[in-house]
């Protein structure tokens, strides 16, 4: 890791290093998103409001790029309150001891017409390995002078008991009030950070 950016998974040669270019995320333009089974029969769907990141890609070879993304896990927002406040509890997020969960980079590969970003999923103080595959939109150059990419993230599919996110309920039928599988949906929009004056 480069000292200089102590924030960031830089990948490749110091050559590589020298071309490379730091965007962040632009959390206006950006979902982070989930869903999970709801007594085995329908998905409840929910967003994290607070997003934080920095891209640091080669322009002429984005797979040499690194990435690291924060999450404030109390802006869970599944539009009902007193879910919200559960999920926020010790009974599955406990916020009050892991305020955040990140994904750090360790690689970023070509894959087709996209590429695959791999690296450590970390939730409630477990880190797990994930592999992120995505298609990238851009640049473009915004009204204001700003470049911008678009990032759009094929659906991953995690078991949140592997996270330690184990609270459930058993349903009369046997059925789980919550289902134990997530699927994550991400799509994100990345602004070059212009230089400081």
């Amino acid at each position: 890791m480069n000292k200089t950016i102590p924030s960031l998974v830089m990948l490749g040669s110091a050559a590589s290093l020298a071309a490379a270019e730091t965007y962040v995320i632009d959390p206006a333009h950006t979902v982070v998103g989930f869903s999970v089974k709801h007594m085995m029969v329908t998905n409840t769907r929910g967003v994290f409001g607070d997003v934080k990141g920095t891209v640091v890609a080669d322009p002429n070879d984005l797979a040499n790029s690194g990435v690291e993304v924060t999450i404030g896990v109390a802006s869970i927002d599944t539009r009902n309150a007193d879910r919200d406040t559960h999920l926020r509890s010790a009974d599955f997020f406990d916020v009050e001891k892991f305020p955040t969960m990140s994904f750090k980079s360790t690689k970023v590969e070509k894959r087709g017409e996209g590429y695959v970003a791999t690296g450590q999923l970390t939730i409630k103080g477990v880190s797990k390995e994930i592999a992120l595959p995505f298609t990238v939109s851009g640049p473009i150059t915004d009204p204001w002078g700003s470049v911008r990419y678009g990032l759009e993230f094929e659906k991953v599919k995690i078991n949140r008991k592997d996270f330690g996110l184990t609270w459930n309920n058993v349903m009369e039928t046997g059925g789980l009030v919550v289902g134990e599988e997530v699927t994550i949906e991400l799509e994100v929009e990345l602004v070059k950070q212009k230089p400081q004056e």
